[in-house]
């Protein structure tokens, strides 16, 4: 079984009922990119943790900023791969156009993340899984279960694309079906991930009939119940991710002198080699840290992102039948690999552990676990059918007429109220924690 290009770039809006017109102008996946860039909780994202808490050196990248630089990589490698596959690919769409899918994609990879990052993500999962917490689950499936104990920004973001910005719950953004492919990155739900290996999904119980629609009209390769074969430019999104992210990590640790400058130089000279841009060679210790990093940085993107779109063109047959399992980044050449792979390693040893991001980190756990208590308590109140209590009816009127109703079922409100919490920013998720607790007016 073959994927086609043909059905894999749709041009059809999930939540329209016609297909996207195309003009010179602005074909459908650059008004998606559009329809991103404008979006409430595109924006929010200035205001979440990246790696390193929001600080005042306005150099350090939030998710925002990441987010951007990762469409930029994506946008180059979909327009390179475009033009290495021009002859197979549909007559409208053209090079730039599979380029403005994946910048599309990769503006949104990181929309459903919740405040504070990735600690925030494991801050609402062990809030779940805590014993103390397990009488809110009752009444509810394993499985329903199962999503909020392993919740998972990348789920999150498919809700906020598609139901939960813009037209609220009726289509979201109404992006093309191509793009929304490209983001989801992980087309199954929480059953078939296991979190002890740091395995991922991307879709809720809730929203398994989305996935279904959006495979069956991308025509993504079924592998199993409730779970298809990953859409092709999903390695390109991921790749462009995975490039910004290792790299990125080590200018920031600079900038936040956890790392030395040399460090990070000798690592992006192995792969830059003999290729030195002669701007580098004009440079000397008495510019700039960034400057000097954001001209090698440059030239290192540079050439990974002509030795991925290599890589995709190689395995394209694979990618199609649904069959590959590994990333592109692991199948480039050793230098780029490496590169990535030792990346990682310093950020992970020296970056990570940095004594002041950990005490912040701290107080994400507190902050989230005080909100899910509030909000969750009040939801309780409002389905037991008894009278609600002044408090909890002023809780639930923030999230506005969306907050869950008496006849609701438990997941459902339930989820609610984690639309509204992850889609928070980490200062007003502090802020409004700490009123909540009588510490702040």
């Amino acid at each position: 079984m073959l994927m086609d290009w043909h059905r894999l770039l749709s041009a059809k809006r999930f939540g329209l009922p016609s297909e996207s017109e195309f003009t010179c102008m602005r074909t459908p996946f650059h008004k998606d990119h559009d329809r991103i860039i404008f979006s409430s909780s595109f924006r929010r994202l200035e205001r979440k943790t990246q790696v390193h808490p929001l600080r005042d050196n306005d150099h350090i990248h939030s998710r925002l900023t990441h987010s951007l630089e990762v469409s930029c990589v994506g946008r180059s490698l979909g327009a390179q791969v475009g033009e290495m596959l021009a002859e197979r690919l549909p007559n409208h769409v053209s090079p730039a156009d599979l380029g403005a899918i994946v910048q599309a994609a990769c503006l949104a990879h990181d929309i459903g993340n919740p405040p504070f990052g990735h600690t925030g993500e494991d801050a609402i999962r062990h809030w779940f899984r805590d014993n103390k917490n397990k009488a809110f689950l009752q009444g509810l499936s394993i499985e329903q279960i199962r999503d909020f104990q392993t919740f998972e920004g990348n789920a999150q973001g498919l809700r906020v694309l598609t139901q939960l910005e813009c037209h609220r719950f009726d289509g979201g953004m109404r992006l093309t079906f191509a793009t929304l492919g490209a983001f989801l990155k992980y087309p199954w739900h929480s059953g078939y991930q296991d979190p002890r290996k740091g395995e991922k999904f991307g879709v809720y119980q809730s929203d398994l009939p989305l996935l279904h629609q959006i495979s069956e009209e991308l025509g993504l390769i079924p592998k199993g119940e409730d779970r298809y074969c990953r859409h092709p430019l999903v390695y390109l999104m991921e790749a462009a991710d995975d490039i910004c992210y290792a790299i990125i990590d080590l200018e920031d640790g600079v900038e936040m002198n956890l790392l030395e400058y040399q460090e990070v130089e000798s690592l992006l000279m192995d792969l830059i080699g003999g290729d030195v841009p002669r701007s580098y060679l004009d440079t000397d210790e008495g510019d700039p840290a960034r400057r000097r990093l954001a001209i090698l940085r440059g030239k290192a993107i540079d050439l990974m992102v002509n030795e991925v779109a290599n890589v995709f063109v190689r395995h394209e047959s694979d990618i199609l039948q649904g069959k590959l399992t590994a990333d592109l980044i692991s199948l480039s050449s050793p230098k780029v690999a490496n590169c990535i792979a030792s990346a990682k390693a310093i950020a992970k040893h020296k970056i990570f552990k940095d004594p002041k991001k950990a005490l912040i980190e701290i107080g994400a756990y507190t902050t989230l676990g005080s909100l899910l208590v509030t909000f969750l308590t009040a939801v309780d109140e409002v389905l037991s059918g008894d009278a609600v209590s002044y408090k909890s009816l002023r809780i639930l009127e923030l999230i506005g007429r969306h907050a869950p109703k008496p006849d609701w079922p438990k997941y459902q409100a339930y989820l609610r109220v984690v639309d509204y919490i992850s889609g928070m920013t980490d200062s007003y998720a502090v802020e409004l924690a700490q009123a909540i607790r009588g510490l702040k007016l």
